[in-house]
């Protein structure tokens, strides 16, 4: 548990949730009350734990910080991952044939947070792995290797009680995705119990599909701020600084997964990977 970070005995909402204002504070609520102070969009870097091998892979996290990166997702290698496109799909092929495993994605965690106390971490992934370890010890030992937030992308609200509602019990925000497909009906239900960021998807379809646009993702993203004060950062389909740029200008800030891993996949020095990631970090923190 990093200082400071106060776990509250938790009181519960009408939804079975935790009450807005019973939250802890965490990692990523701090980052973004750092950037709202400094007027910054943020960027959000994503990489899969043990792609192409667990060294290379926690040295590239490890740079993430000092290339601008305000919080890293860190992808749990899964056989089955629904949501993504080749690229991310590779990515965990590789780390799983490597001898990547959930307990050494918690692994890189730990050692990550011997230098670096502040960075919030989300892992980002699918339950079976954690349902396979059991709820319970999963997040006992995400609380103790300084994991902030989940992203479970074969979660829907309907089953909240199953993670949702005990990570954040634990301290750990619980990040929803809304989509193009999701309606003013189905938003609220999105929007319930979801906490850090909202996390919107900006195309439809699988990770790496195609290019965001920032004409088509303002008015949806004005859309979720009318009905949350949790900031909204976009995701899927940014490839370049300059989409960076234009998706955290419409935004909160801007996530790019997909391109930094084909910067990982073509075997590139870490110190090559990480002035890309610059550049995707400046762009955004322009906006």
């Amino acid at each position: 548990m990093w200082p400071g970070r106060l776990i509250f005995p938790p009181a519960l909402g009408t939804s079975g949730g935790l009450d807005e204002k019973d939250r802890p504070m965490t990692r990523i609520d701090d980052r973004f009350a750092k950037l709202k102070a400094e007027g910054k969009k943020a960027f959000v870097a994503y990489i899969m734990g043990g792609d192409p091998d667990y060294d290379t892979s926690l040295a590239v996290m490890k740079g993430l910080p000092d290339a601008g990166v305000d919080i890293i997702e860190l992808g749990m290698p899964f056989t089955d991952p629904m949501a993504d496109g080749p690229t991310i799909q590779l990515a965990g092929q590789r780390a799983l044939e490597g001898g990547q495993t959930l307990q050494k994605t918690l692994d890189m965690v730990t050692e990550f947070r011997k230098g670096d106390p502040t960075t919030p971490i989300v892992m980002m992934g699918y339950f079976n792995p954690i349902y396979s370890r059991g709820v319970d010890r999963f997040l006992a030992d995400a609380v103790n290797a300084g994991i902030d937030g989940l992203i479970i992308v074969d979660l829907p609200p309907e089953e909240d009680e199953e993670l949702c509602i005990p990570a954040q019990k634990a301290g750990i925000n619980f990040i929803r995705l809304a989509t193009p497909t999701t309606d003013d009906k189905r938003l609220p239900k999105v929007l319930q119990n979801t906490s850090g960021f909202v996390y919107y998807v900006s195309i439809t379809g699988i990770t790496g599909a195609a290019e965001a646009q920032a004409a088509d993702v303002a008015p949806e993203v004005a859309r979720i701020k009318a009905k949350t004060d949790l900031p909204v950062i976009v995701g899927f389909g940014i490839k370049t600084p300059e989409t960076s740029e234009a998706i955290a200008r419409v935004a909160d800030g801007a996530v790019v997964g997909s391109a930094i891993v084909s910067e990982i996949a073509a075997g590139k020095p870490v110190s090559e990977i990480l002035s890309f990631v610059k550049g995707l970090a400046d762009g955004a923190h322009r906006a």
